[in-house]
C-alpha cells in the first residue's frame, strides 16, 4: 500500500503548492546561459535607457558607485615584502617610490591606452561604468608598436576597452560551444571569445565589413564582470533586479510633472448666448458683452502657452477640471519605493536623492552601510583589473630596465612579491571630522589600526607620502606658527 506524504519542512512554507499565495506564483528557473546570457542584450539596452535619462535613481545609483569607489580613478600604493625579496627597509622604501613614480608616468599618459584618447586613471572610471551599466567590460592589454608608442614614451603596454556588444557568436560555429560570444571547451571552460572588429550596430559611413574576431584567452585578455551564477558567462547589468521599478517610477513621475503643467495652464472661457443671425456684428455683440474686441485665437495648443483666453461657439459651456496638483502624497511615495530600490542595489535611498534630513546617528549609519558597498567594488574592481594590469605593466618596467628587480625572473612568486600592493581611492568623508578625527586616533593608540590605514580612509592620502610632505613644511614653519609638533 502506497504510503501517503505528508506535507513536511519547506513543503509547508515556501515550497508549498496549495496555499492561495503561492497558486499563481508561476517560476521556472534553468542554466545560466538560458535564465542569463539569452537575456543580456535586452537587459543592457533597457539598462543604458536607464542611466540616459529613463531613470533619474537608477543613473544616480551608478554614479554614486563609480564617484565613491573611484573617484578619479585608483592611485598606486606599493607594499613589497622586503625581507623575502632580500631588502632592507631603506630599500624597499626607495624601490617602492620609484615603481609609484615610474607606474603614474605610465598611467598618466593617453599612450597607455590603446586608442590614445584616456590616461588609465579614466580608463578606470569608463571600465567600471561599464560594467555597471552594460554588465561586463572586455580588456585587453596589448602592445602598441606603431607611431603612437614612438618617440620619447618607452612603453608599449597599452590597454583596450571593448563593449559587451561587440561579444557575439559567429555564424561559423567552428565545432566549439557557444555561451553568447564565450567560447567553451567540452568541459565549460571558457577558452576564447568573438569579437566584432567594431560595433554591429553602427551606422557611421565609411566603416570595414563587420567580421569576426577570434581571441584565445590568456592573461592579456580580461573579461570582467560580478559574477551571481556558477556556470554563468555573461555579465547582468547592475539595475536588472530593479529595471520595472526604475521605469514605472518614471512614468510616474512623468505623469505628476504633466499634470502640474497642465493646471497651470489656467485659461478663461467666453461663452456665447444664443442670438439670431446677422442682428448685429461680432463688435457690436463683443461690446454689449463688456469684453471689448472680441479675440482672435486661430489653432493654439494649450501647451504652447502659460495661460489662454478662448471664445466658445454659441450654446457651448465650458466645464473646470482641476487636476489637484501637486500631489501631496507625490514625495512621500517616492520616497518608499526609493527605500526599496536603495535595499535592493545596496545604497540607502539618501546617497540616492543626496538628501540628509534624519539625525546624525542616522545619517551615518547610512553612509557606513554604503560605504561597505562601494569598498566592496573597489577592492574587486582593483583585483580584477586595476592589479592584473599593473603586473602586465610591471614585466614590462622590468624588461626594459627602468625597474631594477634582480629577482623578478626567478618564478611567478617572486615576480607576484614584486607587484604587491594596493589600490587607493578616495575617502569615506565625515559628518562629524572633529569626532571621527579623534576616534581614529584612540584606534592606532590602542593598536586597533595603522598610520597608514587611518590616514588612507579618513583623507585617501599615502601616509608616507603625507609624512615627507609635513617633514619638510616643519622644516620651513616655525613651531610657533605651525600649531605644533607631533608629541610636543
Amino acid at each position: 500500500m502506497k504510503k501517503e506524504r505528508i506535507n513536511s519542512g519547506y513543503s509547508e512554507h515556501g515550497a508549498n503548492r496549495s496555499r492561495p499565495s503561492f497558486i499563481k506564483w508561476y517560476t521556472s528557473s534553468k542554466s545560466a546561459h538560458e535564465d542569463i546570457s539569452e537575456n543580456v542584450e535586452l537587459l543592457r539596452e533597457r539598462s543604458r535607457d536607464l542611466y540616459a535619462g529613463g531613470g533619474p535613481l537608477g543613473r544616480g545609483a551608478i554614479d554614486r558607485i563609480v564617484l565613491n569607489a573611484l573617484g578619479a580613478g585608483l592611485k598606486l600604493n606599493v607594499r613589497i615584502d622586503s625581507g623575502q625579496l632580500g631588502m632592507t627597509e631603506e630599500q624597499a622604501s626607495t624601490w617602492s617610490v620609484n615603481a609609484e613614480s615610474e607606474f603614474d608616468y605610465w598611467a598618466g599618459s593617453h599612450l597607455s591606452d590603446y586608442g590614445g584618447e584616456l590616461n588609465f586613471y579614466e580608463l578606470q572610471v569608463l571600465a567600471l561604468k561599464s560594467i555597471l551599466i552594460d554588465g561586463e567590460v572586455l580588456v585587453r592589454v596589448r602592445k602598441r608598436r606603431d607611431r603612437y608608442m614612438q618617440g620619447r614614451f618607452p612603453y608599449q603596454t597599452c590597454v583596450q576597452l571593448i563593449e559587451s556588444a561587440r561579444l557575439q557568436t559567429p555564424n561559423d560555429l567552428r565545432h566549439l560551444v557557444w555561451d553568447e560570444g564565450v567560447a567553451l571547451d567540452s568541459e565549460g571552460l571558457v577558452i576564447g571569445y568573438n569579437v566584432k572588429n567594431r560595433h554591429p550596430d553602427s551606422e557611421l559611413t565609411g566603416q570595414p565589413p563587420v567580421e569576426d574576431v577570434y581571441l584565445p584567452v590568456d592573461e592579456t585578455i580580461l573579461h570582467i564582470f560580478m559574477r551571481e551564477r556558477i556556470g554563468q558567462h555573461r555579465g547582468v547589468p547592475f539595475l536588472s533586479p530593479v529595471i520595472e521599478q526604475l521605469k514605472q517610477l518614471s512614468r510616474y513621475t512623468d505623469a505628476e510633472l504633466m499634470a502640474a503643467v497642465v493646471s497651470g495652464l489656467f485659461a478663461i472661457f467666453f461663452e456665447h448666448e444664443p442670438r439670431e443671425e446677422g442682428a448685429y456684428g461680432e463688435e457690436e455683440y463683443a461690446s454689449e458683452q463688456g469684453l471689448g474686441e472680441a479675440p482672435e485665437l486661430g489653432n493654439i495648443s494649450m501647451q504652447e502657452m502659460s495661460g489662454t483666453m478662448m471664445d466658445l461657439p454659441e450654446g457651448v459651456k465650458a466645464t473646470s477640471i482641476s487636476p489637484g496638483r501637486p500631489n501631496q502624497n507625490f514625495m512621500n511615495f517616492v520616497e518608499s519605493l526609493a527605500h526599496q530600490i536603495g535595499g535592493c542595489l545596496g545604497i540607502p535611498s539618501e546617497l540616492l536623492f543626496l538628501r540628509f534630513t534624519s539625525s546624525y546617528s542616522a545619517s551615518r549609519g547610512a553612509l557606513l552601510e554604503a560605504w561597505k558597498v562601494f569598498k566592496n567594488w573597489r577592492k574587486w574592481f582593483a583585483d580584477e583589473f586595476c592589479q592584473r594590469v599593473y603586473e602586465l605593466w610591471l614585466e614590462e618596467a622590468v624588461n626594459l630596465g627602468r625597474i631594477d628587480a634582480p629577482l623578478y625572473h626567478r618564478d611567478d612568486y617572486s615576480a607576484k612579491l614584486y607587484a604587491w600592493c594596493e589600490w587607493v581611492g578616495p575617502s569615506q568623508g565625515q559628518l562629524n571630522p572633529v569626532q571621527e578625527v579623534q576616534a581614529s586616533v584612540m584606534k592606532i593608540e590602542n593598536n586597533l589600526s595603522t598610520y597608514q590605514r587611518e590616514c588612507a580612509e579618513m583623507t585617501g592620502e599615502d601616509w608616507d607620502l603625507v609624512m615627507s610632505a609635513l617633514t619638510r613644511e616643519r622644516e620651513k614653519v616655525p613651531v610657533s606658527n605651525a600649531g605644533g609638533r607631533a608629541g610636543d
